[in-house]
């Protein structure tokens, strides 16, 4: 099978990263309990949008890993392929 390793590794390295933020931002998701007043609210609503646009952007790190590893599989050189030559200029 024609596989890259180093954009493999690359891809499997931000997707497992990318998993345990997303799992740590999960776990400290900010919440409310009864009685807050209105300064509380606003500021819990904030924390929580910051939050949920954190968890947005380790998805986006997480579909380009996945992508990095689906590339992987077809990026390397086949062995019979042509290689490139460099003319050196006529001075």
């Amino acid at each position: 099978m024609l596989v890259d390793k180093k954009i493999f590794v690359g891809g499997m390295a931000m997707l497992i990263i990318g998993t345990i933020i997303m799992i740590n931002l999960n776990l400290t998701m900010p919440i409310g309990h009864a009685g807050m007043t209105n300064e509380e609210i606003i500021d819990l609503m904030m924390k929580q949008k910051e939050n949920q646009e954190k968890n947005t952007l380790v998805g986006i790190l997480i579909g380009i890993g996945f992508m990095l590893i689906l590339i992987s599989f077809g990026a390397r050189r086949r062995k019979g392929s042509p290689k490139k030559e460099e003319k050196k200029p006529i001075v």
